[in-house]
């Protein structure tokens, strides 16, 4: 019988996952060529404005292959709802058999995001980091700088936000934690005083432009997963010495090298995949003068790892707690 794990079950077995060295293992076997990722399904939605997205995919010699729907509703919070929700289906790569249903109201897709964030910063980023600078203060910008704390021992951060709401529910969530939080008034004084950087709002217009950018600076972007939204200029990507994405194929439609390619700025030939330069076949980061940055659209291995690691979790538990 396929086993139903809710929200509040998933909330409770997360802490026991290692996320972000499972984000580092679905990174390695995407970029080695390990994994079947079809293309993102998507659908956009005007009124109210919304996408979904569904992704997919198995890693050759495992047990389950992933199916996984996630949509972002921006106009829930008017309704006193979470703007993201979906779930992700686990079934076995033998059978086919439906194995598991997680009924995770878009959690594990913002979890895996921010692990590979702080993946990123982990293999990308300075080692030096004196403030960490965020852009955003929704769920992925609290979840970001959660997660960057398992890989730099810097603990104090800026954050700028368009809604002066998202900004003061942001400060409540971190008051009274070991992260010493300030408020940037401008998203440019970010860029101007932290050298690394997450961005992690769906802006459809640059946030950033090259001049706002320290030598040295590490940035990861993870909002510009469809293909209207951009917020970085692409004068950043072009200066940059190392421009990294989570998927070369899906780069070629969706993020931030794909604006900057598309708008003649970048070629695609200088960019590599995070998890080849997490397994040592790309060069990554060379010295602490450099500015890199890391593009994430979102990879169906990394909804594989961590559903994966839910439902182990789940069995261990029930194997525990005895008939």
């Amino acid at each position: 019988m396929s086993e139903v794990i809710r929200l509040e079950a998933i909330q409770e077995l997360l802490p026991s996952l290692d996320v972000v060295g499972l984000m580092e293992e679905a990174f390695v076997a995407y970029s080695e060529g390990r994994s079947v990722v079809p293309p993102v399904g998507e659908m956009i939605f005007e009124d109210p404005p919304g996408e979904v997205h569904i992704k997919y995919g198995y890693i050759r010699g495992g047990d389950s292959y992933v199916v996984k729907i996630a949509s972002g509703f921006y106009d829930n919070t008017k309704l006193g709802l979470p703007s993201s929700q979906g779930l992700v289906l686990l079934f076995s790569q033998r059978t086919g058999e439906l194995e598991a249903v997680l009924l995770d109201e878009g959690l594990l897709t913002d979890v895996r995001t921010a692990a590979a964030g702080a993946v990123a910063a982990k293999h990308l980023g300075p080692e030096r980091v004196d403030c960490i600078g965020v852009l955003g203060a929704g769920t992925q910008g609290r979840l970001q700088l959660e997660h960057l704390r398992r890989v730099t021992p810097c603990r104090k951060a800026k954050v700028w936000s368009r809604g002066t709401k998202w900004v003061e529910g942001y400060l409540e969530r971190f008051d009274g934690s070991d992260i010493e939080v300030e408020v940037a008034a401008t998203a440019a004084e970010v860029a101007e005083t932290c050298s690394l950087i997450v961005t992690t709002t769906p802006s459809h217009k640059p946030l950033l432009t090259e001049g706002h950018i320290r030598p040295g600076t590490h940035i990861t972007t993870v909002g510009s997963d469809t293909e209207e939204k951009i917020e970085l200029d692409p004068t950043i990507l072009a200066r940059a010495d190392r421009v990294v994405v989570d998927s070369l194929s899906q780069s070629e439609s969706r993020g931030e090298v794909f604006r900057a390619v598309s708008s003649g700025a970048l070629s695609r030939e200088s960019v590599v995949e995070l998890g080849a330069v997490i397994g040592g076949r790309a060069v990554g980061r060379e010295n602490d003068e450099q500015v890199t940055v890391c593009d994430l659209t979102g990879v169906a291995v990394q909804d594989l790892m961590i559903a994966s690691g839910v439902v182990a979790a789940s069995r261990r538990a029930r194997e525990e707690a005895g008939p």
